[in-house]
């Protein structure tokens, strides 16, 4: 059982440390990739889109209506 603790150890010391290093810079290049500047100001700007007026409230069948053909579209 010892003989498995320092396989894996040395496994997470090394390729583990690597994968996790590459999984983050990946995840920031996909981040600040070009193009989507746009798509993070409109989530950005989420909370203030109903200031004059609040937000109708919708059953939930509706709602999950509303989301069924947001996803198709």
């Amino acid at each position: 059982m010892d003989n498995l603790y320092t396989v894996t150890r040395q496994f997470a010391d090394s390729w583990g440390l690597l994968g996790l290093f590459v999984t983050f810079v990946l995840v920031v290049i996909w981040a600040f990739r070009p193009g989507t500047g746009n798509t993070y100001e409109d989530i950005s700007n989420i909370p203030f889109r109903n200031e004059e007026k609040p937000a109708r409230v919708e059953t939930a069948r509706e709602a999950s209506g509303a989301m069924f053909k947001e996803a198709w579209k």
